[in-house]
């Protein structure tokens, strides 16, 4: 049973290091649980969506929710897939500062990552589109 999990949450460390940290520890983790998933971040704020087995995501969204790296985490979207959409990625990366603004304006009121004002649904279409154009990094 495959699912995907989409969840917001804001950094405690915003520094690049404390970023590239998740990131590696995220690439290190979760091939083997066979997770993959799309990490983005701007202004604070991690936009996050992890696909895999049921038993794997839901374990993998508690140790976000204990994690001290983050606070407010909020769960936007949940659901049972039938394929991945985040499958290339154990942990794909993207930086909102180096993305066209017109792309976020296209999903919110402002220019910038509020996941926490907008549906689940409409962040999730974020991600796709931020995939469709090329504005993911860190492919492993």
């Amino acid at each position: 049973m495959l699912v995907r999990l989409l969840y917001a949450s804001r950094a405690i460390d915003t520094s690049p290091e404390a970023i590239e940290n998740i990131l590696a520890h995220s690439r290190q983790y979760n091939p083997s649980c066979g997770v993959t998933g799309i990490l983005c971040y701007g202004g604070g704020i991690f936009l996050q969506a992890i696909e895999g087995g049921r038993n794997a995501v839901s374990d993998l969204y508690g140790h976000i929710q204990r994690d001290v790296r983050h606070k407010d985490v909020v769960l936007l979207h949940y659901e049972e897939i039938t394929e991945r959409r985040f499958g290339g990625w154990t942990m794909g990366q993207v930086n909102l500062s180096r993305i066209n603004t017109s792309i976020l304006l296209k999903y919110s009121e402002k220019p910038e990552l509020d996941p926490y004002s907008v549906s689940g649904r409409v962040s999730l279409a974020l991600l796709e589109e931020l995939m469709a154009t090329a504005s993911i990094i860190g492919r492993s």
